[in-house]
């Protein structure tokens, strides 16, 4: 009578790999999430510069050896956080310009906005981390910020060219000066929200937007 084998014991290596049914690659990126919502919390509560490492390690239950393991620096920390919001915007505005690509462009205007507004204003924490705390953290985060003005520049004139029969020359500065001046208007609405004035709504903003776009557009056509 032969004797079955006994079962194979359990890889325990294995079973220390995967915690919480998460292998270490998956708990890194989780630790990540988790720290980025703690600084997205802190930095549009309490500001970047009132924000320590610390806190934010606290806030997301993560050890600060966690931190270093993907941020070098508190400002690496804001930069990578600025990255992941502002792909989020430019996705979901660049998705609406294409759903709605056939629309005359007062209207793919209006839809344009509204996208870029609620982008940023559906959670005011956003706005606050990326038009209320970016300016002179450093030369490298306003290269950065530069860069997001850049990309929206040429987004604008794209939108722009597509309309126009004769490209303008001109066309590239004052679509950067345009979204110079967008850009002012958001960062005065979320100041105006944080010195207790009159709410101006979601709504309000787009429409304020929408105009200035509109009123530069016309300009610019009349110029030729």
């Amino acid at each position: 009578m032969t004797r079955s084998k006994p079962a194979a014991a359990p890889d325990r290596a294995s079973a220390r790999r995967r915690i919480r049914g998460l292998d270490a690659e998956e708990r890194s990126a989780q630790r990540r999430r988790q720290l980025l919502a703690a600084a997205t919390e802190l930095f549009a509560r309490q500001s970047y510069s009132g924000t320590s490492i610390e806190q934010i390690c606290q806030q997301a239950f993560v050890g600060t050896k966690g931190f270093y393991d993907h941020f070098e620096s508190k400002e690496a920390c804001y930069t990578a956080l600025l990255e992941q919001i502002t792909e989020q915007i430019q996705q979901r505005v660049a998705e609406v310009a294409v759903a709605n690509a056939e629309l005359d462009w007062p209207q793919r205007l209006r839809a344009i906005v509204g996208a870029f507004v609620h982008a940023i204003a559906d959670d005011p924490r956003l706005a606050k981390v990326t038009f209320g705390e970016a300016g002179g953290i450093s030369p490298a985060v306003e290269a950065k910020r530069r860069g997001n003005r850049r990309w929206s520049a040429e987004f604008l004139e794209h939108q722009w060219r597509q309309q126009d029969s004769t490209p303008d020359s001109r066309s590239p500065a004052l679509a950067l000066a345009t979204i110079g001046g967008m850009f002012e208007l958001v960062a005065d609405w979320l100041h105006h929200h944080d010195d207790g004035g009159a709410p101006d709504t979601v709504d309000t903003l787009t429409q304020d937007l929408t105009h200035f776009v509109t009123v530069v557009d016309a300009g610019r056509l009349a110029l030729g």
